[in-house]
């Protein structure tokens, strides 16, 4: 199995800690459990998927001893993840990180745009794929598959409906008025990067990336 350059063997506790969590069993990459650990330890939660399962598999004598020592007992497990994470440092970002410049990549999609809106960059990629599902009239905020967009990502779908409203500004086979509104938006800037990002991919990665991310609400 290659070496992660940022993995840690500690982090393994951490991941069969999750894979133990009811129901037992590898988690969906996006699921709010993966993600949340994957933004702790800034590995990608494609990366997190693959080592949970090596561990379901019992790929190697490591991942063996793991489930000799703290298979069948939880609390043991429980434990060593107490201890891992009260080490100093750890899970203390700011603190850890304090005076070093440091890069995110994937974690700004699951960080909010703006502290006055209730929105992150992976409901907009969630967006943008029903943006190339629907028609331009219906891209309305009674339209049944805006309504169901909104009630999963729990946000309203008249975010949802401004959003594809923007997306359209962006789109260049359209041709729309200027929306005053809209284009003060503090959506505006994070819609025209994901624009930039997806508006010219696979409409079927792009859709299947979607069906995934939607873990991450249910």
């Amino acid at each position: 199995m290659a070496k992660l350059s940022n993995w840690s063997d500690d982090y393994w506790l951490l991941l069969m800690q999750l894979y133990l969590r009811n129901p037992v069993g590898v988690k969906p990459m996006y699921s709010r459990p993966m993600v949340e650990l994957s933004l702790e330890l800034h590995i990608r939660p494609a990366l997190l998927f693959t080592r949970m399962c090596a561990i379901a598999n019992h790929e190697t004598p490591y991942i063996e001893h793991l489930w000799e020592t703290y298979g069948s007992n939880p609390r043991r497990l429980s434990a060593a993840v107490k201890r891992l994470r009260g080490m100093s440092g750890f899970c203390n970002a700011e603190a850890f990180y304090a005076g070093v410049n440091t890069v995110e990549t994937f974690e700004r999609d699951f960080r909010p745009i703006c502290e006055d809106i209730d929105v992150i960059p992976v409901m907009l990629i969630m967006i943008i794929d029903l943006y190339f599902r629907l028609t331009p009239a219906t891209m309305v905020p009674e339209t049944p598959e805006v309504i169901e967009l909104a009630r999963v990502m729990r946000i309203s779908p008249d975010v949802v409906n401004d959003v594809l409203q923007l997306y359209q500004h962006f789109d260049p086979y359209l041709s729309r008025p200027a929306n005053l509104r809209l284009l003060s938006s503090p959506l505006m800037p994070a819609c025209r990067t994901i624009w930039q990002r997806f508006g010219n991919s696979s409409i079927e990665g792009l859709a299947s990336y979607a069906r995934e991310l939607k873990e991450f609400f249910l």
